[in-house]
């Protein structure tokens, strides 16, 4: 073989790569493109959070206090309101529409809330009652600790908010 026919084999092989490289290429991109606009409808599809299975007892679809839930201060010569909100704040409890959502994938599902103050700890303790709780035992006991202003999610106990005063309650009355 001469040089000119070497030189000829590998321009086909080269092409041959080339070629094969662009398919792979226009094949990976139309994949992506597929991928991506499989997300977009998604993220599209996705506020379906207000189509829930609850229904608000109001024509627009907002929850009324009173009516589809009561929310209840005690002893506010102990603590105040605002003190009282920025650890449901904290706690992500401050939501609504996000705790009478009974969907366990996008809302909270809550039965009813109750919040504790312990004065000697600045602590206060909130016991979160899913739907379907029994024997007034909560899903949850969450402490936010009013002094370092964080949550405390594994150490809070009994002891925590036994014979504490109750300050905060948020109760669903809709079925």
């Amino acid at each position: 073989m001469s040089d000119n026919q070497k030189n000829a084999r590998n321009k086909k092989v080269l092409y041959g790569i080339i070629a094969l490289l662009g398919v792979v290429i226009i094949v990976l991109g139309i994949y992506v493109y597929n991928l991506s606009n499989r997300s977009t409808t998604t993220i599209v599809t996705a506020p379906t959070k207000s189509a829930s299975s609850e229904k608000a007892s109001s024509s627009t679809k907002k929850y009324i206090e009173g009516k589809d839930y009561k929310i209840t201060y005690s002893n506010t010569n102990l603590i105040d309101k605002a003190t009282i909100q920025k650890g449901l704040k904290a706690s992500y409890l401050t939501d609504i529409n996000d705790l009478m959502n009974t969907d366990e994938q996008t809302g909270s599902n809550m039965a009813k809330i109750e919040v504790y103050y312990n004065k000697d700890k600045n602590l206060l303790v909130e016991r979160l009652f899913k739907n379907g709780y029994k024997d007034n035992q909560p899903t949850q006991t969450v402490g936010y600790d009013l002094q370092k202003q964080a949550m405390n999610l594994d150490k809070t106990f009994g002891n925590d908010y036994l014979n504490q005063p109750l300050v905060y309650t948020w109760e669903k009355l809709t079925k």
